[in-house]
């Protein structure tokens, strides 16, 4: 998927839409469906501007974002015209290298389990093949108001 077939289930937009690619693809070793995404960090984002100045970082609560934006595309039958996603919780987060512009953020992730309108993930986020960080996180399927 491109950015605008990510945005038909997502409604992140401009500077929020952090996932440029994503794919889904079946894993042996999981036994589940596994996304797949990428993000290129520019190094024209708002969130480095003051995080660090010199010493530019992506902010470990974006790369969260970033994960869970690319697990949305595992929701891709569940998302329908009025409805979407809302982060509602992170566990068991650990952040091990740091991501820098230049950088090509890789996200591998699965949903654990489905209760009603809650989504149960787990994921992990990596720039040249290296552990950049790691989390349990959930969604909830909401109807959008429109506003």
């Amino acid at each position: 998927m491109d950015r605008n077939e990510i945005m038909k289930i997502l409604p992140h937009r401009d500077n929020m839409l952090l996932v440029d690619e994503a794919y889904v693809e079946y894993d042996e070793k999981e036994g589940c469906n596994v996304s797949h995404g990428k993000y290129h960090v520019t190094g024209d984002e708002f969130f480095l501007k003051g995080h660090f100045p010199g010493n530019p970082v992506v902010p470990g609560v974006i790369l969260c974002e970033m994960l869970a934006q690319s697990c949305c595309v595992l929701l891709a039958d569940d998302v329908s015209e009025g409805t979407g996603t809302m982060f509602s919780g992170l566990k068991e987060v650990k952040f091990k290298t740091p991501v820098k512009p230049g950088d090509t953020f890789e996200s591998k992730c699965q949903i654990i389990r489905k209760m009603g309108a809650f989504c149960f993930a787990k994921g992990e986020g990596y720039v040249n093949g290296k552990k950049a960080v790691s989390a349990e996180f959930s969604f909830v399927l909401i109807k959008n108001d429109g506003e």
